[in-house]
């Protein structure tokens, strides 16, 4: 049974929901650390309401913050229980995503994804197995996880565009080409963009593309 997960939104400028952006947090961090993120995009996406949920399980290394399932080689857990624990907040997650669909009153091609670190790695496990496909999917200094089954449990191909650092020292930049390779043998159009000088982190230059590509995704003018 999917739990329950706590957000945060940030409502249209317009007040109009003609679109929402999800984002999805990173480990150790809470939906607070990237709502941040709406002040500079909201402009250009007037009505677009901005959600960023909590993930489900407390931090082990932050108790101030939220993980969505353990990473053994950052804090020591059991790789059988990581992996159950991940399969978990997928439930969560697709049964939250499921509720704003049906709060927001939107279809999901209305609907975009963003996630940060753990929460890349949560997007795109969860946005290719769901029966609809969303708008869009934009990962920032993530990776791909169990590659080895997408080509089989694929359900749906939304376009993704991964962002990486090229001085992350958290998750490897090399992760980008991996995630990028089985995502298009996969039959997903991928795009891709390299932040030079940026550590694990977002930066200006990549918001930026970020923007435009889901401008373009929901159909909006690039002006």
């Amino acid at each position: 049974m999917a739990r329950g997960l706590a957000s945060k939104r940030r409502a249209s400028a317009s007040g109009k929901t003609g679109s929402v952006v999800v984002f999805l947090h990173g480990y150790g961090a809470d939906g607070a650390d990237l709502l941040g993120l709406a002040d500079p995009l909201a402009p250009h996406l007037p009505d677009t309401v901005f959600l960023a949920p909590d993930a489900p399980e407390q931090s082990t290394v932050n108790p101030m913050g939220y993980q969505w399932f353990p990473i053994p080689w950052l804090d020591g857990s059991d790789v059988g229980e990581a992996e159950v624990a991940m399969d978990r907040a997928v439930d969560d997650l697709n049964g939250w995503l499921d509720g704003v669909l049906a709060e927001e009153g939107i279809a999901a091609d209305r609907l975009v994804l963003v996630g940060f670190s753990q929460g890349t790695m949560m997007a795109l496990h969860v946005a290719l197995r769901r029966a609809e496909s969303v708008a869009a999917l934009v990962g920032f200094s993530g990776r791909l996880l169990r590659p080895e089954v997408l080509e089989d449990e694929i359900k749906v191909r939304p376009p993704v565009l991964l962002i990486h650092g090229d001085q992350d020292d958290v998750v490897p930049p090399a992760s980008l080409p991996a995630a990028a390779e089985a995502l298009q043998a996969a039959g997903v159009d991928v795009f891709a963009h390299i932040s030079k000088g940026t550590a694990h982190g977002i930066a200006p230059d990549g918001l930026q593309v970020a923007l435009a590509f889901i401008r373009d995704r929901l159909g909006l003018d690039t002006a």
